[in-house]
């Protein structure tokens, strides 16, 4: 930390992290709640989606790099992988999990479907949405380390190679420490965003 090199790498890694989950969140939230609120859709999508799912987000990492070559975005688009499907899931289930009594009384009183989605479904499928972020906000950072590790010259994972190559294990417990803190820190970021929003929609 005195030379920076610590919190140089760990800024590389933070970006990339922001960067992939966010987008692989927001497009699994997004297809999430067609699939789940669109039963056409699941049925288009469900199939495909399905079959790319059990492929570990580490497995895709010889294909990205001949795709995106070896440089920044190969964690983030591998971070997005990582993140995209289980927050779709979790979202597409809690849309469809909705007690369609609530639904069935919005309607009743002249509530148009996009109302009854955006004021009705989508905030009572938030704990399921919030339980998918937050589980995947840490394994962002699990995934991020094994693909620095593999192909990118920079980050927390880039670092921990360079010590083993050096034979500094005090480097690599430090970067095992904060990858620890780091997956913890993003959970309880996102236990603390669905307790203040999903008890606003309560109250």
């Amino acid at each position: 930390m005195a030379s920076g090199v610590l919190l140089e790498n760990l800024a590389s890694s933070l970006i990339r992290v922001i960067a992939g989950f966010c987008a692989g969140s927001a497009v699994g939230i997004g297809l999430g709640i067609l699939m789940g609120w669109r039963a056409k859709v699941k049925e288009l999508l469900h199939p495909l989606i399905s079959l790319f799912y059990p492929i570990p987000a580490i497995g895709w990492i010889p294909l990205l790099m001949l795709w995106v070559g070896i440089n920044d975005l190969l964690p983030i688009v591998v971070i997005f992988i990582c993140s995209f499907f289980p927050v779709l899931y979790t979202t597409a289930s809690g849309v469809r999990s909705v007690d369609q009594s609530y639904i069935r009384v919005a309607r009743s009183l002249g509530a148009s479907e996009r109302q009854i989605l955006f004021t009705v479904v989508v905030p009572l499928a938030l704990p399921s949405i919030f339980t998918g972020l937050r589980l995947e906000a840490g394994m962002a950072w699990r995934v991020l380390a094994a693909a620095e590790m593999i192909a990118i010259p920079t980050g927390i994972g880039a670092l921990m190679v360079k010590a083993q190559n050096l034979v500094r294990m005090d480097i690599i417990i430090v970067c095992l420490v904060v990858l620890s803190v780091m997956c913890f820190l993003s959970e309880k970021l996102f236990l603390y965003l669905e307790r203040k929003v999903v008890s606003k929609w309560e109250g």
